[in-house]
Formats: C-alpha cells, structure tokens, sequence
C-alpha cells in the first residue's frame, strides 16, 4: 500500500480551500457536506453534498473545498493503488479488455454507492486506527467489486496497469505549466525519464524547465492582472506559485513593480 491511508476523512472549518494536486492513484470520493469544483486543463466539474466522484489517476487537478454556510466541508475519499489493485486482479482473474479512454474525474451514479460510502462513517473510530491494515484493505475491496458491479467498464480503468507513453512535449506543457508539481511528475505524465525531460525540454525551449516555468508563469500572470483585471492574490494559485509573497517578490523582479500596483 501507500504511505497514505487508503480510506481519509476531511474536515475543514469555516472557510474556502484551495489548490492542487497531482493524483498518483485512482480515488473514490464521497462528499457529506459541502461543495467541491474540481477542475483540469479540460474540464471543471462541481460537486455538492451527497455527490460522489471518481478521479483517474496519474492527472493533474485544481480544486476548490467550500463550506456550506454554517458547518463543515466534509468527505470521505478511497485510494485504490496499484499492489492493491493486482492483488484483486490475480484473486479474480480480472484483465483490461482494452485500453480505454476516460475522463480525469466524473461524477459516480450515487443509489448504491452512495449507502457504502455513508457506511464508512460508521467505521471512522476504527479505521483510523493503528493496526487496521486488513480491514482497510476489506473496505478497499468492497468498493472496487461493488463499482465494477454497477459499472463493469471500470474494469479497464482499475486494472490497466501501464504507464503513460511519451508525448508532445511543447503541447503538454503549454496546457499544464500552471500546475505546481515537481519537474519528475511533468516527466513522468509526459513518459519520459527525468534526464530525458531536461533534455528534450532544453532542445525545443533552450532554457531549463525552472526557467522556462517561472517566466511563462510572470507571463500569463501579468496578462491576467493587466487585461482580465485579477486579483493577485487569485492569480498566485491558478498559475501556481508557491505563495503570495513569493509571487509578488518574483512579479517585482521581472516587471519592476507589485502585482498589487499593476
């Protein structure tokens, strides 16, 4: 398993998060109160209380957490990693019948699955628990022959086990350079050694990725103060820089003035 529980509860109090994530694995996620947008290079989708969503894994998302206006933002999310998944894989004999598109993230039917995860609460105390491995493990599997059940083509979603095969550089990163994650994930998801990244990148940019990421970054930031008429400190987050103060020391640098006083 990873480092990472497989099932989490989340709670945030009193005000709106933001940020973003690279997901590694495919996750389940129930919402019990509040509202969550999620969204990609392709697509925003939100989601309310009650909803039920389904993340792909190895994609790259933004998200906004808000909380109903008096409560809590809560849910409960399911990682379903690999070992995990070929372990279910060889006890059932289930293979990809092929390779298949999916979006990075939709919205699951909630009828039956709606009462499994709800069920989960129950469990809480327990399965935060130290020692809880197998009935972890248990829950994990329960949900994965439940929704292949009510959705059979899941199956070539969870057991396709290969990964990502080398693209066009120059169009990936133009679509995912606001995103803020370590260069070894943009090589990973552009299928290619973190060496051969560097190198390839520098050939068709003739800059290093860090260079190249934090210009096209001032770039866009500037366009969306000046013209759209943004404010900063929404600006930081959508292009993905690491803070606000950051930010605005980097914007100074490169324009000779505060994002603030554009």
């Amino acid at each position: 398993m990873t480092n990472k529980p497989p099932i989490q509860y989340s709670c945030y109090f009193s005000r709106s998060s933001k940020g973003e994530q690279f997901v590694p694995e495919h996750t389940l996620v129930y919402i019990i109160s509040g509202t969550l947008v999620i969204a990609n290079t392709s697509h925003t989708l939100s989601f309310n209380s009650g909803d039920i969503y389904f993340c792909r894994r190895n994609n790259l998302v933004k998200y906004t957490k808000c909380p109903p206006e008096t409560g809590e933002y809560q849910s409960i999310s399911i990682y379903f990693d690999q070992q995990t998944l070929r372990n279910i894989s060889l006890e059932y004999g289930f293979k990809v019948d092929e390779h298949t598109a999916s979006p990075a993230f939709q919205k699951i039917p909630s009828s039956a699955i709606g009462n499994y995860m709800r069920s989960l609460l129950v469990y809480e105390t327990i399965l935060t628990n130290k020692g809880a491995d197998n009935l972890l493990f248990v829950k994990q599997k329960e949900a994965i022959l439940l929704l292949l059940q009510l959705l059979p083509a899941f199956k070539n979603i969870f057991f396709d086990f290969s990964e990502p095969g080398k693209i066009d550089l120059e169009a990936f990163m133009e679509k995912n350079y606001h995103f803020n994650v370590q260069l070894k994930r943009y090589a990973y998801l552009s299928g290619r050694s973190l060496a051969t990244f560097k190198r390839d990148f520098e050939k068709i940019y003739h800059a290093t990725p860090s260079r190249w990421l934090l210009q096209r970054r001032l770039r866009e930031a500037y366009y969306m103060i000046k013209e759209l008429k943004k404010a900063p400190s929404d600006v930081y987050i959508e292009l993905g820089f690491e803070n606000l103060s950051h930010f605005s020391f980097v914007f100074k640098k490169a324009y000779g003035v505060v994002p603030s006083k554009l």
